[in-house]
């Protein structure tokens, strides 16, 4: 009966929550690893969230307390932020207030932090963003302004488990994979883009753009500017728009360097209006929880309406004051990427260096907070019931939870998002034992294997040396 009462889009089970990627969210939450007080626990590698630079945010705070107190020059204003704001978001947050000024010149806040994570290649107008509760909303919101229900954006896999969710759900628009190989790094080609395109026609699906993820989640890898010109090449000759989700462009940690779609259309202004950009503070910033994403868009219908539907999950007005104050700080913002992506490159070269001691490689990548790693020559069979079977072994007794390739649509078993920003290089090392000790037990292949609710205890349970923490320090 509860079910009848419910409107068709509540009963319908299509959320896409029964995917391996949040079931193995929720296997975490029901078991979590901490060292003290539960040492067999879940470890989460399946969150791609940066921990890794909070002391910089913190120490700014202390620093700012008129800030994160609500105050002006020493002025308390509770009121003004408390009352009711414009959807079009906050002048102290697109452009910064004269408060947090320094001679009056710091001005396009949120829109500064995107040039500066683009070199300034090319300038960010603050006329032209709307802000948004996270890149999940910016998202959701561009599909609602270029498509209709039931027609369809090309995604080139692997791309993030979220997007079936994002991008579907309330909108009924569609997915159609665009299937990158393994055999040129998961590039995207014409061809892939061709078929893709040719089989949604096939299936009567008017095709209303492309959607690439730059830097890739989960590949960790960035797009070239001829990448990039191909692609929009692509999308002029079919007469579709192009969106770039480009919330990991400041986790660029190595060569080459990111390349913005807003800087490979320079030149080209017949073409800017179909181009839209994703952008959030979730994971340059590290602060998901304070939902703050934009779209960054030439077509100024787009805006009109972005805008207009904004007014569903607005930015609060203390989010918005708090960081228009951080991101004026011109020094800090300067040594903070700096200082991020270094620490970012650190942990990342650790996590390969623990999956080498255990046989396993990664896709060569120089961005993320995560790494896309090939675990083909573990499988019993070359197979996705191969590959869901390796990942609840590695949920189960490993005690682990990484993402498998086929959560992400990659159709080739074996490969796995594994995240390592999200955790103290200690809870690392004591993931990268339990994995050594799993593949030298041979338990992966011999078929000797059960699922358990606690991982075996092995040589990862013994207490990290003094040593193994003073090569952290600084990380």
């Amino acid at each position: 009966m509860a079910q009848i009462l419910l409107s068709r889009k509540a009963a319908c089970n299509t959320h896409g929550q029964d995917s391996s990627y949040f079931l193995g969210l929720q296997e975490y939450e029901n078991d979590p690893y901490d060292p003290k007080t539960n040492p067999t626990g879940i470890i989460q590698m399946g969150l791609a969230e940066n921990q890794l630079s909070f002391d910089l945010l913190e120490s700014w705070l202390q620093r700012h307390p008129d800030a994160a107190g609500l105050r002006r020059f020493g002025r308390v204003v509770f009121r003004e932020l408390a009352l009711f704001q414009d959807y079009h978001g906050l002048p102290e947050f697109k452009r910064v207030s004269a408060g947090f000024q320094q001679h009056n010149v710091r001005l396009q806040a949120l829109a500064d932090l995107m040039g500066d994570l683009r070199d300034n290649k090319i300038e960010i107008d603050p006329r032209k963003l709307v802000l948004t509760a996270g890149a999940t909303s910016a998202n959701e919101i561009l599909m609602f302004c270029l498509a209709e229900p039931g027609e369809a954006f090309l995604i080139p896999t692997p791309y993030y488990p979220g997007f079936d969710r994002d991008l579907k759900w309330r909108t009924g628009a569609e997915i159609v994979p665009v299937h990158c190989s393994s055999s040129n790094g998961f590039r995207i080609t014409r061809a892939a883009l061709e078929k893709a395109y040719q089989g949604a026609r096939k299936r009567n699906l008017s095709v209303k753009g492309v959607l690439v993820t730059n830097p890739s989640n989960p590949l960790g890898t960035t797009m070239s500017r001829n990448e990039l010109g191909a692609l929009v090449d692509f999308v002029v000759a079919k007469d579709v728009h192009l969106i770039s989700d480009e919330i990991y462009s400041g986790t660029t940690f190595d060569s080459p360097r990111f390349v913005s779609v807003t800087e490979a259309i320079e030149g080209r202004a017949h073409v800017s209006d179909r181009v839209h950009v994703v952008y959030s503070l979730s994971k340059d910033l590290g602060l998901p929880g304070f939902r703050v994403g934009a779209i960054y868009s030439n077509n100024e219908a787009v805006v009109a309406a972005a805008t207009k539907m904004s007014s569903f999950g607005l930015v609060s007005s203390q989010t918005q004051y708090l960081l228009s104050a951080l991101l004026s700080d011109e020094e800090f913002k300067g040594n903070y990427t700096g200082e991020n992506q270094k620490r970012i490159k650190q942990r990342h070269d650790r996590l390969v260096q623990g999956l080498g001691r255990s046989g396993i490689s990664c896709l060569k990548s120089n961005a993320g907070l995560f790494c896309w790693v090939d675990m083909r020559h573990l499988l019993r069979s070359n197979t996705l019931e191969g590959e869901m079977e390796l990942w609840r072994e590695i949920v189960y007794e490993v005690g682990l939870n990484i993402s498998p390739g086929s959560s992400c649509h990659c159709d080739e078993p074996g490969w796995f998002r594994v995240c390592f920003a999200n955790m103290s290089a200690e809870t690392l090392d004591v993931a990268m034992r339990r994995l050594q000790d799993f593949v030298a037990s041979g338990r992966a292949r011999d078929g000797d294997s059960r699922q358990r609710k606690k991982p075996i205890l092995g040589k990862w349970m013994l207490t990290l040396s003094s040593s193994d923490r003073r090569s952290e320090r600084g990380c």
